[in-house]
């Protein structure tokens, strides 16, 4: 019988790509699990309480979990690269609601496999609707259906 790792939510550091409306709600239901709040955006957000950080690089290796919820562009396409998940590292955690393009799965499939990420959960990929082989047998990978613009914030 296999055993699934237990992932704890509650006290973790959440950084997270992107704080418009989306960024914003993540935030704020993490924020009722004790979790400190960190972002990266393309400005500074001076309203806001959580602390901000200017790269994505610094951002991930800063936080336990690392939510990707900004709009794809060209500046953002592999914002999560190879300098990411290695900042992000082996206990941190990797969550892309955003676009599958965000993320680079030539870089992130190896990571999971190498433990060099402790995990990722995805319900968008890079070449959809093709979803990497490799990810399907993966007990630290949570996959699902793009379900999130289903969902009123």
């Amino acid at each position: 019988m296999m055993m699934s790792k237990v992932v704890l939510f509650s006290g973790e550091t959440v950084g997270i790509i992107g704080l418009g409306r989306i960024g914003q709600a993540i935030a704020k239901r993490a924020e009722g699990f004790n979790c400190p709040i960190c972002y990266y955006s393309r400005t500074e957000k001076r309203d806001s309480k959580y602390k901000y950080y200017p790269s994505v690089v610094e951002l991930a290796s800063k936080c336990e979990i690392l939510v990707v919820a900004c709009p794809l562009t060209e500046e953002t396409h592999h914002i999560i690269n190879r300098e990411v998940i290695n900042a992000l590292g082996p206990k941190g955690y990797l969550i892309n609601i955003g676009r599958g393009k965000h993320v680079d799965e030539a870089e992130l499939v190896p990571a999971l496999l190498e433990g060099l990420l402790g995990g990722a959960g995805l319900d968008v990929f890079e070449n959809e609707p093709t979803v990497p082989e490799e990810l399907f047998g993966l007990e630290n990978v949570v996959l699902l259906p793009h379900v999130a613009g289903f969902c009123h914030l």
